[in-house]
């Protein structure tokens, strides 16, 4: 009756260090968590372990958290920035900077019925 993927000591997503964690994507994992303590990094791997379970992930989380047990020390921001899954489509230009032309095709535009293709 007992679901082993659902761990009731397992930290709540809102209380993770990271914001958007289950968004990041595996590649970024490594240098976001650069800044976290050792306990910040536990509580990711409990978290992990409790809802994703994915090896990668945790493979990379116990990594860090082994390098912080042998004297490593946080570097960089507590929370980074998390660029790709804040929504932004990257830096936004402002309405007066034109885009490129747009240039109907030699046959005509498909989807303006009064010109022949």
């Amino acid at each position: 009756m007992n679901n082993p993927s659902q761990d009731n000591n397992a930290p709540r997503h809102s209380d993770l260090p990271l914001p958007d964690y289950d968004h990041l994507p595996v590649a970024t994992l490594p240098t976001r968590i650069t800044g976290l303590t050792e306990s910040d990094v536990q509580q990711l791997i409990s978290y992990e372990k409790a809802h994703g379970n994915r090896l990668p992930v945790l493979q990379v989380l116990e990594h860090r958290l082994q390098a912080l047990q042998n004297g490593a020390e946080p570097s960089g921001s507590q929370t980074p920035p998390t660029p790709e899954v804040s929504g932004g489509q990257g830096p936004q230009q402002p309405a007066s900077v034109p885009g490129p032309p747009v240039n109907p095709p030699s046959q005509g535009v498909p989807t303006n019925p009064a010109q022949p293709r």
